[in-house]
């Protein structure tokens, strides 16, 4: 079993920004403008705490373990990430087509972590759109991979240029350069 846990550093960013909302009162009290500043401040110590109380997420062998809700590996049809990584904002799909949206605020190694995890034990689950064992490189080859792989690699070369190399590589080897001075003028 692996917990993941709330950073503490959002309970300290959210009670300094709550310091600064308040002391900006003072400042709006004579200066009418400041109030943006204050509810600014108010605002993000707000979100900062949402997040600093977020529950614990816990990985375990057949379920994963959000707060007080039991996921089974098998219900999550889909995991889905979001440009945010820390804190960590997934989507994931649950069988019924429940909806549930995970926010894991941690530092982005165990962010990064978490959402190796879920990749990796939601097995019957879509990652990005794209199946799980595709997504690990899982595939099992078919009869078309076995012919394509056994077909000579395409050229990078056009004919023309392939029959280039293969001219400058026969002067090479028997003049032992390539270029079209008097090998006398070199000595």
């Amino acid at each position: 079993m692996t917990r993941y846990s709330p950073s503490r550093s959002y309970i300290v960013a959210s009670v300094a920004a709550a310091v600064l909302g308040v002391s900006c009162t003072w400042f709006a009290v004579r200066w009418q403008p400041a109030i943006l500043a204050v509810g600014l401040f108010i605002a993000t110590a707000a979100v900062l705490l949402y997040l600093a109380l977020r529950p614990v997420i816990e990985i375990e062998e057949e379920s994963l373990v959000i707060g007080r809700r039991r996921i089974s590996w098998n219900d999550i049809e889909r995991v889905d990430r979001t440009g945010w990584i820390s804190p960590l904002i997934a989507h994931l799909t649950l069988s019924g087509g429940q909806r549930l949206l995970l926010v894991y605020p941690g530092d982005l190694d165990s962010a990064n972590s978490l959402l190796r995890h879920l990749r990796r034990f939601a097995k019957n689950a879509l990652i990005d759109g794209i199946p799980h064992n595709q997504f690990w490189g899982e595939e099992v080859i078919g009869t078309g991979e076995e012919e394509k792989s056994q077909s000579p690699p395409s050229g990078m070369l056009s004919k023309e240029d392939e029959e280039e190399v293969e001219r400058l590589y026969q002067r090479l080897k028997t003049v032992g350069h390539l270029d079209s001075a008097n090998p006398t003028d070199e000595k």
